[in-house]
């Protein structure tokens, strides 16, 4: 990479940056490759993608991310990480350009990529002048998320034959495993019934999904609610609840009670939630509507085909809710009585399949990219 008047400003503005000696564990023998995920987000996809070089093709893989991060962007603590990893191939992430790491390796001649890219960023703030596009020119390929990020590239001056819209990259799926039987055991007893499912459900939470529940009973009147509460110690004190104060029929879970036609409330167990999915076609995510916020992902129902309601409150999950809500995948309420007219709307088995599609495409999506991807890297390695 071009020394340049950027790149000097940039060391100028670290040189006083902090530098600890560095302990490494020991590097394994073979070919190894450098992935950095810059973000948590971006881990997802990478762990993947280290998954496949591993699996596939026997590669050693040194992972990057916020908890175990890459070395700061200093040449001493880069020139340390890069003599004893001895990378053979690095893989960037996201479009976040570490101008000293990127010129250690174009001096080393070690190649580089850069996958499921945004927008070019660089790691510190400041006035670097034609530092962004030095950086890119470094990188022969840039494997971009979709014509925006094309663009985003191209003005920053990346060569248009350096950029390929490759489009997201595949994460770990989130279909969570279940047992076979016990599904098939429960279906049988719900057979020709609607059922929903409210997940994770906060205490604050419960008047919503009871009233949501009892609005819906007069659509459908053999409707079944599949309920877990985020507390599973308050179990107990909400079957006698619903079954003395709403006078419905509940069975518990964890009494090895099951549903039978009477039943209008399941009170369910977390730790089978891959079973609740399947069996579900609409479910409301827990900890949304009221509470600190949603804690499980909402790929997981996505992934197994279950339409997706949930509050404005997302919690770490925002970019995944962003996803699907682009893709009309899920429907956001912002209180009770709209958590009512989602569940009634989507009663229609027509409207919740629609949603679930749509879910499951976005859960599931990324597995062509990540195979362009993972044949970059093999002619990367396999290059004389």
């Amino acid at each position: 990479m071009a020394h340049s008047l950027g790149l000097s400003l940039y060391n100028l503005a670290g040189r006083h940056g902090p530098h600890h000696p560095a302990t490494f564990a020991p590097r394994p023998r073979g070919p190894l490759v450098w992935l950095h995920a810059p973000n948590t987000e971006a881990l997802a996809s990478m762990q993947e993608l280290a998954r496949h070089l591993i699996e596939e093709d026997g590669l050693q893989v040194r992972l990057t991310h916020p908890g175990d991060p890459a070395p700061a962007d200093y040449p001493r603590a880069v020139d340390e990480f890069l003599d004893h990893w001895h990378p053979d191939l690095v893989v960037f992430a996201e479009g976040q350009l570490l101008p000293v790491t990127i010129n250690a390796l174009a001096h080393r001649k070690i190649p580089m990529l850069m996958v499921g890219a945004r927008s070019p960023t660089l790691a510190r703030e400041g006035w670097y002048p034609g530092l962004i596009r030095t950086c890119l020119q470094a990188l022969p390929q840039i494997m971009v998320l979709d014509d925006a990020a094309a663009r985003a590239f191209r003005r920053a001056g990346a060569e248009p034959g350096q950029i390929h819209v490759a489009g997201r990259l595949e994460e770990p799926s989130a279909a969570l495993p279940y047992v076979e039987s016990d599904r098939a055991a429960l279906a049988k007893l719900m057979v020709s019934r609607p059922v929903w499912l409210a997940a994770d459900v906060t205490l604050e939470e419960m008047p919503h999904v009871v009233a949501a529940h009892r609005e819906a009973l007069q659509l459908a009147h053999r409707l079944l609610l599949i309920l877990v509460p985020r507390d599973p110690a308050t179990a107990a004190m909400l079957a006698e609840e619903l079954g003395t104060i709403e006078g419905w029929g509940v069975a518990t879970r964890r009494l090895d009670q099951y549903p039978d036609a009477e039943t209008e409330v399941f009170i369910a167990d977390a730790s089978e939630y891959g079973v609740w999915y399947r069996l579900a076609p609409v479910t409301f995510l827990g900890g949304s509507l009221e509470g600190d916020g949603c804690a499980r992902s909402p790929l997981e129902p996505a992934a197994l085909g279950s339409a997706i309601v949930y509050g404005p409150k997302p919690g770490p999950y925002g970019a995944a809710f962003g996803r699907l809500g682009a893709a009309r995948a899920a429907r956001m309420v912002g209180n009770g009585a709209e958590l009512a007219m989602a569940l009634s709307d989507l009663l229609s088995p027509d409207r919740a399949a629609r949603q679930a599609r749509a879910a499951w495409t976005i859960a599931t999506e990324g597995a062509e990219a990540t195979d362009h991807v993972v044949q970059a890297i093999r002619a990367v390695m396999d290059a004389p």
